[in-house]
């Protein structure tokens, strides 16, 4: 039987059913305390995974392309954040003041890695230049999400910790896995590429057992008390609101840059999507317990938007390419460039 088209994907449904769970039986006490420390420790070895499976020759090969790269990671890191700022009067009485916290704790968040390299793929974009975007986003983004987190983020909602603090945090639970895994990648990175099933189920496994401490945490201290069913479609809306925002300021950007369609496909998709799997363990280690719940729901709602939309783009720009090479290849003229966008 056919999957519907309209179905959420596996790990979607399990995102939302982890959430449903802690809601019924969050777990608290003593318990609370193992469950934390089962969490950092699969948090460490996602990195460190991720740390052993990153390419350094993709790096290099990728980085000479500088001005692709720099215009994805100031799409990511600068105008994100500015248009969370600047939407704040408008968009922020949709939602409580925590979940717009956690929409701008999403616009200082990398970009995406393996959905923005895959659609970028889909439609035929520069793959290459995909890799070394959306692994250097991930990897700047340990220093400068905190960062920025600190800047406009309020104290409260980031739980009153130091900048320097919290980028310590993240440099000994999460960049210090990840230089380990890359220092151990040749011995241990053929059997990665090998065993790629294990890094996907440490990765969507990590993030399920944060999602579940989190709204544990979150549900102990009255989030769906304080959160309205209106509260929740306001957050769909300005997640809405945002992608929109951002794949129409990348579209025209690239094209007004002069890159080629490739590059363009490229830039669209590393500088309009953001990391589930980066930004789950950050919220744990950047907020207050007490408000991971509401710190992370943002950005699940716009992680399963993200891929929604980004999936049927692809998939549309990809189906043009084939049909252009097809017209060529019959000796017919190709569709218009403004087609063909």
């Amino acid at each position: 039987m056919a999957r519907p088209k309209l179905l959420p994907d596996n790990f979607t449904l399990s995102l939302v059913g982890t959430v449903i769970f802690a809601s019924l039986l969050p777990v608290h006490g003593q318990a609370a305390v193992g469950f934390n420390w089962l969490t950092n420790f699969a948090v460490g070895l996602l990195f460190f995974l991720h740390g052993a499976k990153l390419s350094r020759e993709a790096i290099v090969a990728g980085a000479t392309h500088w001005r692709l790269h720099l215009v994805v990671l100031l799409s990511t890191f600068v105008l994100f954040p500015v248009l969370g700022l600047a939407l704040k009067p408008l968009l922020s009485p949709l939602v409580t003041p925590a979940l717009y916290a956690g929409v701008l704790f999403l616009c200082t968040l990398p970009s995406t890695v393996q959905s923005s390299i895959a659609f970028t793929s889909i439609a035929k974009g520069n793959v290459p230049a995909a890799v070394c975007s959306a692994s250097a986003s991930s990897l700047l983004g340990i220093f400068i999400t905190p960062a920025l987190v600190s800047l406009i983020v309020t104290n409260q909602a980031a739980g009153g910790s130091s900048a320097w603090h919290t980028v310590w945090n993240i440099v000994l639970q999460l960049m210090v896995p990840f230089v380990a895994g890359q220092l151990l990648r040749p011995v241990i990175g053929q059997w990665i590429e090998r065993n790629r099933g294990v890094l996907k189920f440490v990765d969507q496994g990590s993030i399920l057992l944060v999602v579940y401490g989190a709204f544990s945490e979150a549900v102990t201290e009255g989030l769906w008390h304080h959160t309205s069913l209106g509260a929740l479609g306001g957050l769909v809306l300005i997640n809405v609101v945002l992608l929109a925002l951002m794949l129409s300021i990348t579209i025209f950007t690239s094209k007004r840059l002069g890159f080629s369609r490739a590059d363009q496909i490229t830039i669209i998709f590393c500088g309009s999507k953001k990391s589930l799997a980066a930004g789950v363990p950050m919220a744990k280690v950047i907020f207050a317990s007490h408000t991971v719940g509401a710190a992370v729901l943002p950005l699940m709602l716009f992680h399963q938007v993200q891929l929604m939309v980004c999936a049927a783009l692809a998939q549309r720009w990809g189906a043009r390419d084939l049909s252009g090479e097809t017209h060529a290849a019959a000796g017919e003229r190709p569709a218009p460039a403004v087609a063909r966008r």
